[in-house]
């Protein structure tokens, strides 16, 4: 499941995509789609390399970062098995 939509929604939401815009369009649309997509991630990355480079100059500790996302991850893992049994045993 996708933000809450299902399958028929989904399709009924193509058409009208393909209503409004006709189907020569949809692929431009894409594209576009794609290329905005990619420059926003460019850009995000232009700006955490930014960061770092310029905490680097500064004497400041980076290391930090690595032990909170280290620190995350062992904290999902331990939700994921609590929750695993429940989610596996849920018929919705």
């Amino acid at each position: 499941m996708f933000l809450f939509i299902s399958g028929p929604e989904i399709i009924i939401i193509m058409l009208i995509i393909v209503m409004l815009f006709g189907a020569d369009k949809i692929p431009e649309i894409a594209r576009g789609l794609g290329k905005g997509m990619r420059q926003l991630r460019d850009a995000t990355n232009d700006v955490k390399k930014e960061i770092t480079k310029t905490a680097n100059k500064q004497g400041i500790d980076t290391s930090i970062v690595k032990d909170i996302k280290r620190e995350i991850t062992s904290v999902k893992e331990g939700i994921d098995e609590l929750t695993g049994p429940v989610k596996r045993g849920s018929k919705f």
